[in-house]
């Protein structure tokens, strides 16, 4: 191995690990009791994101209904909004791509469900949008940002915000979150 991959790896990896470092575990307890409550209340837990965070918006929303279960516990109830491609792209066409998620919102949801909001950024208008349109009509709002300037933090009930700047590592790192949510929400 050269000494530029070796340095390379090291500090792509001391990135990664400084990101996990930082974060919160007060607001991730509050992010797993949020879902709880929601599970046992029967609410619905809609996620969006755009791009790598619609990926992991998606395996989120399917962890929660399918590795989340067991036993003797209520399923949650998931749904994905960045994953009907036929809906977005009409809504995208016909209003506005801003609007994707909120449309979806407006026919689905109801006070007391949980939007989960993915955002490397946090400066995503259309996640922005369904997020104000979420809070005025009481969902409660968990947001996963990164960037420092994020737009999104002041806007969620509950923030978990990767202290990096490398787009790729925060979407990473969401995962990982997401992993260890699910796996708490199935085994505590």
């Amino acid at each position: 191995m050269t000494d530029k991959n070796r340095i390379f790896i090291e500090d792509y990896l001391a990135e990664i690990q400084h990101g996990i470092s930082a974060l919160s575990t007060l607001e991730i307890d509050q992010v797993v009791a949020t879902l709880r409550q929601a599970r046992f209340a029967g609410r619905f837990v809609f996620t969006m994101g755009n791009g790598g965070s619609a990926s992991t918006a998606s395996h989120f929303a399917h962890d929660l209904i399918k590795s989340a279960h067991r036993e003797g516990r209520p399923r949650f109830k998931a749904i994905a909004l960045s994953d009907s491609i036929p809906l977005i792209t009409a809504v995208a066409n016909d209003c506005s791509y801003e609007l994707i998620f909120v449309e979806q919102l407006e026919a689905l949801a109801n006070k007391g469900d949980i939007l989960v909001a993915f955002s490397g950024s946090g400066n995503s208008p259309n996640i922005l949008a369904a997020t104000d349109w979420a809070v005025e009509n009481g969902l409660t709002v968990i947001g996963f940002t990164g960037m420092a300037a994020s737009s999104l933090q002041s806007r969620v009930h509950i923030c978990l915000q990767v202290q990096n700047k490398i787009m790729g590592q925060i979407e990473g790192i969401h995962l990982i979150l997401t992993q260890l949510i699910y796996k708490m929400l199935g085994d505590l």
